[in-house]
């Protein structure tokens, strides 16, 4: 396959910029954590704890990227963002917005959730192709055990309903390993809307099966996956990766950034 058709895909739970996290803060990290998207060439990618002053110090080291996206506690700039960051030259957006995990509006918290929960989707063209696809990025809560079961569903319902029937992608950190319900959920092949975890189909996969590691502090049998890319409709999955990499003691985030290689078939 020609390579303008392939596009690397990533989800990329940054942590949050917290002062209590030392010499782990996002001052130390900002520019490993932008070198890092650079340096794997991701096309597109769907990130998460993305605080405004965050999310401009990427826009500041990554100028070849746009975004779409919001605050989580005010549908503006108040909150954590779960931004969608896409090559400008690459890709245009079509259509695009943002739904709470709720049951009502803005800023809400759903069912029993400990903190608001946003998901941002856009309907991306590629140039190279002219191909579109739907895209969706989220964080799922990670407490209510009603809010993660009917914000999975919620996710598969808005993909179904939003996306205009192309292929879908979506991102995000679901709080989850494969074998909880969430994942349950929006995996379930009895439903015609469910999505499949991209590693499972990967051509070729690379890097460790667990996606979360605080700072390098859970011993590595403790360590679990709860990031993902999803995958809907005609997308060949060519390879998957989970990346680990570290500059000397410092870590670009808390979790590891997942990349996939897609093809829009």
């Amino acid at each position: 396959k020609n390579n303008d058709e392939k596009m690397n895909v990533m989800s990329y739970n940054i942590r949050y910029d917290n002062s209590g996290d030392k010499d782990n803060q996002w001052k130390f990290r900002r520019d490993f954590a932008a070198d890092l998207v650079k340096f794997h060439e991701a096309d597109v990618f769907g990130a998460q704890e993305v605080l405004n002053n965050q999310l401009n110090d990427l826009l500041d080291r990554l100028p070849e990227y746009a975004y779409v996206g919001v605050g989580r506690e005010d549908g503006k700039t108040k909150g954590e963002y779960t931004p969608i960051f896409y090559r400008k030259d690459r890709f245009s957006v079509e259509k695009s917005g943002n739904f709470w995990l709720a049951e009502n509006a803005v800023g809400k918290k759903g069912w029993d959730a400990a903190c608001e929960r946003v998901a941002t989707w856009a309907i991306l063209k590629d140039k190279n192709t002219g191909k579109k696809f739907f895209f969706l990025n989220t964080h799922l809560d990670h407490m209510g055990k009603v809010a993660r079961h009917e914000g999975a569903s919620l996710v598969l319902e808005q993909a179904k309903k939003l996306s205009e029937n192309l292929p879908i992608i979506v991102t995000g950190d679901f709080n989850a390993v494969p074998s909880d319900e969430p994942i349950q959920v929006l995996t379930n092949p009895s439903d015609p809307r469910h999505l499949t975890h991209s590693r499972t189909i990967a051509g070729f996969t690379y890097g460790p099966e667990w996606t979360f590691h605080d700072f390098g502090k859970i011993p590595y049998d403790k360590r679990e996956w709860i990031d993902y890319i999803f995958v809907k409709g005609n997308i060949k999955v060519l390879r998957h990766g989970v990346l680990t990499e570290t500059l000397n003691n410092l870590f670009p985030s808390d979790h590891c950034p997942v990349i996939s290689t897609l093809i829009l078939e």
